[in-house]
């Protein structure tokens, strides 16, 4: 037994894990998480799927925003899986004053917002909007360019799980060529989603000159909390593009999210970076990439690209070439990671 009058000091975590809680990190290095005062945005009781990446995302850059803005924030919802499974009616897992409105008008009603509260003379109130890629690059693609063009008040924050999931997986602007969804199943002579379709909002977003656009990903947490901080921080118009793995939508392992969301970076399909005002300033360096196939073969949605006997070379090719391109146009590796590759 220890001797109870021999107190030790106990290490709970490894500070180079960077594990949620940290206390042993510089505070500037941990999560916003770790400390006993954050607002729990989304608390606990919302029905998420196991390992659901959105559920995770929205709850890191919500208590960041929350952080940021002295705990005055108004959050603006589109219809989608986070909506659905964090208000069934007539319960909610919000802690902060939340709206709903329809599925493609949440940009509209957080312009809305934001002007209400300038109309009454509060500035210290940040709104934000968020939804899927279905209420963002589809639905609501027209609300948020006007948002963008009107350069309103409003941080956007779009969790991309690459397709509508909430109605059943079917293909949305954001899903990736050759996936499989409900509405672009994987038969015929070029199965699964087509080549050559889609919208890369990030960038349709530089395009409108607004002050802060962003890419994160849930496999990069700290990433993700300093880029909301960030944003929340300047006025007029910013986008924040998050991906969020689904293993329902996407037939992973629910324990897999974190690592795909890696490899998808890693393998350079889905570049981190910011940009103000139309420029790219930040780019974060991948340290090791890896080929596509990796990120590939643990999804189900692309298992008809790894048939036994009948692999299709040339669409993992051209995923590939899709990587490619944005490690040489992003500058997401030195020269000697490109000469391993």
């Amino acid at each position: 037994m220890t001797d109870q009058a021999s107190p030790q000091t106990v290490k709970f975590y490894q500070t180079g894990t960077r594990t949620v809680g940290n206390r042993l990190l510089d505070e500037n290095n941990r999560h916003v998480q770790s400390s006993t005062e954050r607002s729990n945005s989304i608390t606990s009781g919302h029905r998420a799927c196991q390992g659901c990446g959105e559920a995770l995302g929205a709850r890191y850059a919500l208590d960041a925003a929350m952080n940021a803005s002295n705990d005055q924030l108004v959050a603006v919802n589109a219809t989608g899986c986070l909506e659905v499974f964090t208000t069934p009616y007539p319960e909610t897992s919000w802690q902060i004053p939340w709206v709903h409105s329809l599925f493609g008008n949440a940009p509209a009603v957080a312009t809305g917002v934001a002007a209400a509260f300038r109309v009454k003379g509060r500035k210290d109130v940040r709104v934000v909007a968020q939804g899927g890629d279905g209420g963002t690059t589809d639905i609501g693609f027209g609300c948020l360019s006007g948002m963008f063009e009107r350069n309103d008040d409003v941080l956007y924050i779009c969790y991309d799980n690459e397709a509508y999931m909430n109605t059943g997986v079917q293909r949305s602007s954001a899903t990736p060529p050759t996936a499989r969804t409900a509405t672009t199943q994987a038969v015929g002579d070029a199965p699964g989603n087509v080549f050559g379709t889609g919208k890369n909002v990030p960038q349709i977003a530089m395009a409108h000159n607004i002050p802060y656009v962003a890419t994160a990903s849930v496999a990069d947490l700290n990433d993700l909390e300093a880029k909301v901080k960030k944003a929340t921080a300047i006025r007029g118009a910013r986008y924040i593009h998050v991906m969020v793995p689904c293993p329902l939508g996407w037939g992973s392992q629910s324990c897999d999210t974190i690592k795909l969301a890696r490899l998808a970076i890693e393998s350079g399909l889905f570049p981190l970076y910011e940009a103000e005002h139309g420029a790219i300033t930040t780019v974060k360096k991948v340290r090791k990439l890896v080929k596509v196939e990796d990120y590939l073969k643990p999804q189900k949605r692309f298992a008809h690209l790894f048939k036994k006997g009948a692999e299709d070379t040339e669409s993992i090719a051209a995923l590939q070439r899709m990587a490619d391109y944005n490690i040489n146009k992003f500058g997401l590796c030195n020269d000697e990671q490109e000469a391993v590759k």
